[in-house]
């Protein structure tokens, strides 16, 4: 059975400065079947090429956004991404733009917050699923299968209660794991 394509849409403003992002990166990047893009860098006026973009789409079965959490969602640029490429007519409504049923999402998100401050009655009063809900949605109605969360919390400089490089690293094995074995069925 051939792998399934893999695209990794990397969306950091600051990806120079990320401890849990770039290491995450930086691990996944050998995997073979994964195309992986910074479209901070590709696109740092926000002027999306939406068929290019599309096209990345169409040619791939796993479809990861990975990016820090900013204010409860992802950074600008991944709010101006899903505007302009998943268009009416090609990522929705079902029946009509139908183009990436049955390919799957996958959030791959850092906190700078510890796990326990994403739930009820704590800082952030809601948890990470709860929080990133409209990606959620936004892949049900485009016809995606929502694969459950890899998140990685308190990634904030050790000097500032953050985890440390080797947490960070023990998890960007699990998040290679995780995409290296990927398989559809």
């Amino acid at each position: 059975m051939a792998k399934p394509r893999i695209l990794l849409n990397l969306f950091h403003p600051n990806i120079e400065h990320s401890r849990g992002n770039r290491m995450l990166i930086e691990k996944v990047r050998q995997i073979s079947n994964l195309t992986c893009r910074n479209l901070y860098q590709e696109y740092p006026d926000f002027k999306i090429d939406v068929k290019k973009e599309q096209q990345l789409l169409l040619d791939h079965d796993l479809i990861v956004f990975q990016h820090p959490i900013r204010w409860y969602s992802g950074p600008a640029l991944l709010k101006e991404w899903q505007d302009q490429v998943l268009q009416y007519g090609f990522a929705y409504p079902p029946g009509v733009g139908n183009q990436l049923k049955g390919k799957f999402w996958l959030s791959a998100v850092t906190t700078g917050g510890p796990q326990d401050a994403y739930r009820s009655g704590e800082r952030n009063n809601y948890t990470m699923s709860e929080l990133l809900r409209p990606f959620q949605q936004t892949a049900q109605l485009c016809g995606l299968t929502w694969l459950p969360l890899f998140v990685i919390h308190s990634v904030l400089p050790v000097s500032m209660n953050g985890i440390s490089d080797e947490e960070i690293s023990k998890r960007a094995e699990e998040y290679f794991t995780l995409l290296d074995g990927f398989t559809i069925g």
